[in-house]
């Protein structure tokens, strides 16, 4: 070890060094993420961890020892774990939903993110932020940090994760709570490592002190109060903003899964197309999401109308038009046949004895498309299997990884990866 160290640390440095422990292998970017320290090549060298936890990289290329950081002691975390909440997080495209332990379901915020273009500083989050979407000045960006599920933006990620994580940890008592959490992330089961990576990163840098990821069918199963622990399998849909997942689980485990990038968004684009082809009417992604809320549908009912403004195509001017319940079943139409099609494709794959559970306990529908008039009737048409939607279907996941914090022994047999 010391022979190993010789002609590369100063004297200045024997003392430190003689505290040096065996090596310590960790990956690099994991050291360098919990002290902030960027940026940080991989395989520069090796990681030591001396008895005060601080922590050294060997630059082999230039013969140097290099003081990077310290690092928070196993202990520490304990203690610091007494004084903050265990989290769950549904880290969705569309809306971010936290549940703190003791608590219940404590903020439920749309994920957008409104800051400064030059200096990057963070004005809004949430709903104040959506209300900046298509009306921001020129020297503000509003950004939506997750795309199809996954993190577009890690910046504005973390700031996020990091805000909510402070927020909850406000407290009015004499004694402060720490920001330290334990959190539970739900993620799309068809993300690759990278994207995993970067929500555990996101996650870690927001001060959490464990992250784990679990997939977002098996935590909204969990959160529907489905029993997955079960030999006897059970079929969730889970219809996000930026993806649809759809998995059959049995034995705490996912048989077949599936995950497509096509969902609410999906549908907010198809009325703008629908809108802007008929009428040359060209709206923003919020007013054809309020469209689709309050009038959408997939199944023929009572006609509801809804008066739409935005801007002519021909004229340039402004304009505004009255869109019925059954053209905007018209337009979204086509994206939720997709879905059903991805329903159909699993099907296919289902081993026969797992079918027979499926057609006795049904195809459950979970996450905020499930929320649109009728969709279960369409899957039940199409599928010829009964379908039915979960209680509060757009909580499911969030709830589903309260319910994992709660149990740790779920938790360790369900968990996609643990964080850094």
């Amino acid at each position: 070890m010391k022979e190993e160290l010789k002609g590369i640390i100063s004297r200045s440095q024997q003392q430190e060094v003689s505290f040096l422990k065996k090596p310590f292998f960790i990956n690099l970017h994991q050291a360098a993420l919990k002290l902030k320290f960027y940026p940080l090549q991989e395989n520069i060298g090796r990681v030591y961890l001396s008895r005060n936890i601080r922590v050294y990289l060997i630059d082999m290329r230039f013969k140097k020892l290099k003081f990077i950081g310290r690092l928070p002691s196993p202990s520490l975390n304990r203690i610091f774990g007494l004084f903050s909440h265990d989290v769950g997080i549904d880290l969705g495209t569309a809306n971010t939903l936290v549940w703190v332990r003791g608590k219940g379901i404590v903020v439920r915020e749309p994920s957008v993110l409104a800051r400064q273009k030059k200096t990057k500083e963070v004005l809004a989050i949430g709903t104040s932020a959506k209300k900046m979407l298509g009306r921001a000045p020129a020297n503000i960006e509003v950004v939506r940090p997750l795309r199809d599920g996954v993190i577009a933006d890690f910046d504005a990620t973390a700031a996020m994760l990091d805000y909510y994580i402070k927020k909850i940890h406000e407290s009015q008592t004499v004694i402060p709570k720490i920001p330290r959490p334990r959190v539970v992330i739900g993620i799309p089961s068809g993300v690759t490592e990278v994207e995993r990576r970067a929500v555990a990163d996101a996650a870690i840098s927001a001060g959490a002190r464990e992250a784990y990821l679990i997939e977002e069918p098996m935590a909204a199963a969990i959160g529907a109060d489905l029993p997955v622990e079960s030999p006897e399998g059970v079929f969730i849909v889970d219809i996000g903003g930026g993806t649809s997942e759809m998995a059959v689980i049995s034995m705490g485990g996912i048989v077949i899964g599936r995950s497509i990038r096509v969902a609410g968004d999906e549908m907010d684009e198809a009325i703008v197309g629908y809108v802007r082809l008929k009428y040359s009417l060209l709206l923003g992604q919020p007013t054809a999401e309020e469209v689709k809320i309050n009038i959408g549908s997939c199944t023929v009912g009572k006609e509801k109308f809804f008066v739409v403004r935005g801007r002519d195509l021909e004229t340039g001017l402004p304009k505004s038009t009255k869109l019925s319940s059954s053209e905007v079943r018209e337009a979204l139409m086509p994206t939720v046949q997709e879905v059903i099609g991805g329903v159909s494709e699993i099907l296919e794959e289902i081993p026969p004895e797992l079918m027979s559970d499926i057609m006795e306990r049904g195809i459950v529908m979970a996450g905020g498309g499930a929320l649109l008039p009728g969709i279960e009737k369409v899957v039940e048409e199409t599928t010829k299997i009964p379908a039915w939607v979960a209680e509060d279907p757009l909580t499911c996941v969030v709830r589903g990884c309260g319910k994992v914090l709660e149990d740790a022994q779920l938790l360790s047999k369900i968990r996609y990866s643990k964080g850094l």
